[in-house]
């Protein structure tokens, strides 16, 4: 049963605002999207703050095409990134170009680990849901092939002494938007065999973790914290901004597939009542305890508060 239905939703309703988001940013006729073909039919999803491509984007991209049923669209922006953004050499071989131009040329040959999650579970899910196919749409070869390297690569990115994602491979603090226990369930699974156990103790570490680096009292978390979940300095993506929106939703996704956990239901639940009656026009980049920092408002306060009682939802 369709979850917001369950909560009292009417059907007719909740179908019609997801054909509604699928036409927004897929349809071609619609002027606000911002998923584009492009040549070889391949396609890819534009960051319309940045004008670029990002494995952010393009991994949700995939993840909203396996669930519409839309393997055209799906092995479109598989196929972009596979020939644009994967990096085949150096300390960063085997994973992708976190930034693309829309022409497909490289920002960086440096990756971030939460493309790369979320392109192993899409294409996780791509599997069961269409099978595997030839070279690159052989889909759980390559989710496999892309935990392999995060996990054993020369340049890792979880922290095989404590089993948390890193920032960015090789990085000495994480980001609990990053923090997706409920995909490591599913990797224990489906990803190699011999790492049943690494991912089974990385679920556990990082619902330990959430529970360390959101307040005690508002439920905020930090864009960016240490290992022990200290915030790093406000200057440096130590506040309740941009990356740190996801995190209730991750909890929500992560009690909706594995049950709910008294701990982290407290962090989703703290963080409603904080933002409980903040208006779009108030929402503002916040210290974890609460304390405003600057009126900035990127995705609204209402935005939040969905993400949080829906458990779906970055920057």
């Amino acid at each position: 049963m369709n979850y917001l239905e369950k909560m009292g939703y009417d059907s007719a309703a909740v179908e019609k605002r997801v054909a509604d988001a699928w036409y927004t940013i897929f349809d071609p006729k619609s002027s606000d999207r911002f998923y584009f073909d492009a040549p070889d039919e391949t396609g890819f999803v534009e960051d319309t703050g940045n004008i670029d491509a990002r494995t952010e984007g393009m991994s949700y991209g995939m993840m909203m095409a396996v669930q519409a049923d839309r393997r055209d669209i799906f092995d479109r922006i598989w196929k972009w990134a596979r020939k644009n953004m994967y990096l085949s050499e150096g300390p960063n071989a085997g994973y992708f170009c976190w930034s693309n131009n829309p022409d497909g040329r490289k920002n960086s040959d440096g990756a971030a680990p939460d493309g790369e999650e979320y392109f192993a579970m899409a294409l996780f899910f791509a599997a069961s849901r269409w099978g595997d196919g030839e070279g690159v749409f052989n889909y759980t070869q390559e989710a496999r092939a892309i935990l392999r390297t995060a996990v054993h690569g020369p340049s890792p990115m979880w922290n095989s002494e404590n089993y948390l994602i890193r920032f960015i491979s090789n990085c000495p603090f994480s980001d609990p938007s990053y923090h997706l226990p409920h995909f490591y369930e599913l990797f224990a699974v489906r990803a190699d065999p011999s790492d049943r156990t690494f991912w089974e103790r990385a679920a556990a570490a990082s619902r330990s973790y959430l529970v360390k680096a959101c307040h005690p009292v508002t439920g905020l978390a930090a864009e960016y914290a240490e290992n022990d979940g200290t915030p790093l300095p406000p200057g440096k993506h130590g506040t309740f901004f941009s990356d740190s929106y996801r995190v209730g939703a991750n909890i929500g996704l992560d009690a909706l597939w594995n049950g709910r956990k008294p701990e982290l239901s407290r962090i989703a639940d703290n963080m409603l009542r904080f933002f409980d009656g903040v208006e779009p026009e108030d929402f503002m980049e916040y210290r974890i305890d609460g304390r405003p920092c600057r009126k900035e408002a990127r995705p609204s306060g209402r935005f939040v508060r969905i993400a949080c009682g829906n458990g779906s939802c970055r920057r």
